[in-house]
């Protein structure tokens, strides 16, 4: 049985294992997600998943089925500043308010479970509709990083958000967060 991170409403967080491979190659590798990713391959996600301690894969699972929906993989678990990167967020269940659940769910856990002092991520500047989920999921813009990655021979652009414990916990206190 797969370790349960977090528990939401309609939504857990749950550590993925090796039989979450096939879905979270899928879902880095699906067309529609493909261009705002930078995905990596079935060995890399296995040494995550087998020997992992500074990073995890994490499966968004729906709580009344089980089925998953989304994934995210999440490095710097054991960084001494407390600074967790959240590398891919990738949501395959689009328009049902999943995105907004499962940010809700690894926020608390990486402040309240964790208690860790800052989390970020990193997104390409033209990915309107993440950038509009992680703002509005109180995530500030800290940089943006110019031509640093090459998509199909074409540099691009990263945003770099991220939100810092005391920022969660004024959120939370204000009835935003879970």
């Amino acid at each position: 049985m797969a370790e349960i991170l977090i528990t939401g409403e309609r939504l857990r967080l749950r550590r993925a294992t090796e039989a979450d491979l096939d879905y979270i190659m899928e879902l880095e590798y699906a067309p529609d997600n493909l261009p705002y990713i930078v995905p990596f391959d079935r060995d890399f996600h296995t040494g995550i998943i087998t020997n992992g301690q500074a990073s995890m894969d994490v499966i968004v699972e729906e709580v009344a089925s089980g089925e998953p929906a989304g994934y995210f993989m999440v490095a710097g678990l054991s960084t001494e500043a407390r600074e967790m990167e959240w590398t891919h967020v990738i949501i395959a269940k689009k328009g049902l308010g999943y995105g907004h659940e499962a940010m809700k769910l690894i926020k608390k856990w990486a402040f309240e479970v964790k208690k860790f002092h800052r989390a970020w991520l990193d997104c390409k500047d033209y990915n309107d509709r993440a950038l509009h989920l992680y703002e509005s999921e109180g995530m500030v813009r800290e940089g943006l990083i110019r031509e640093t990655i090459i998509t199909n021979g074409v540099y691009e652009n990263l945003v770099v958000l991220g939100i810092l414990d005391r920022e969660y916990f004024a959120r939370r206190e204000a009835g935003l967060e879970l």
